[in-house]
């Protein structure tokens, strides 16, 4: 990936912009974590609304996140035999998380990357939770899938980024071939590929569960308002004297 030479105001605005991204990221999944853990009890309606928010958040975050992966593609067909490219933005990002370790140039495009992807993988988890009551729904069903493709893809960029912090000549994952392909042209067109695949079907999936979430809108919302029914737990003697019921019942039919 490309790397510029910022001066020291750039590189202020870059480094806060960096941080300002990782606290989206932990804001989003600090929210998912209080609304799983409330969702598994009593039916509470600002579950649904935080829900949304946090579905919201991950929306605007891919949007911004599949643009650079598009982005890099299009400097590709252009540019197929050079370094991999990204945007002045995304750079900027980069070098503004690169400050966690100056000496290893490419950690700053990992971890940019790797929190991009956690911000798209707590929207999609957004859909999951919202439709915890709704569970025959299509926006439940495609917001599973998203989940568990976007988890693997989140743990691949995991790998990357840990390989490189922990000193690696290079990122090691699925997208570089776990290391085995040399610098050059064809581990840039492989990379750039497998990752722009992974974002635009992780984008699709996405966008169906939202259509879907949008026309099932009224019975996802519905599910907030009625309790989901918990069985009481009963002692032995209860639990013997019901089984002493059932075969009452059962003989009188006989």
């Amino acid at each position: 990936m490309n790397h510029s030479v910022s001066s020291p105001g750039a590189l202020y605005l870059e480094s806060v912009g960096a941080v300002g991204l990782l606290l989206w990221a932990v804001g989003m999944w600090a929210a998912v974590g209080v609304l799983a853990y409330a969702n598994r009890r009593a039916v509470r309606p600002w579950v649904y609304h935080g829900s949304a928010g946090v579905i919201i958040l991950g929306m605007l975050g891919q949007l911004g996140h599949v643009q650079e992966h598009f982005a890099q593609v299009g400097y590709w067909v252009a540019h197929p035999n050079e370094k991999a490219w990204m945007t002045p933005l995304g750079t900027g990002l980069a070098d503004g998380f690169g400050q966690v370790a100056p000496d290893k140039p490419s950690l700053g495009m990992e971890i940019l990357h790797m929190v991009g992807n956690f911000i798209f993988l707590a929207g999609l988890v957004g859909v999951v939770l919202i439709t915890r009551r709704a569970l025959h729904t299509r926006a439940r069903r495609w917001g599973r899938m998203g989940v568990i493709m976007q988890g693997i893809h989140g743990v691949e960029h995991v790998v990357l980024t840990l390989s490189v912090a922990l000193g690696a000549s290079q990122a090691i994952g699925f997208s570089t071939f776990f290391g085995l392909l040399d610098p050059g042209s064809g581990l840039t067109t492989y990379r750039v590929w497998w990752h722009f695949v992974a974002n635009v079907v992780g984008s699709v999936i996405f966008a169906i569960a939202l259509y879907h979430l949008w026309k099932e809108r009224r019975e996802v919302a519905n599910s907030f308002d009625r309790p989901v029914p918990v069985p009481s737990p009963r002692t032995p003697d209860e639990s013997v004297a019901a089984g002493e019921r059932a075969g009452h019942a059962a003989g009188t039919r006989g």
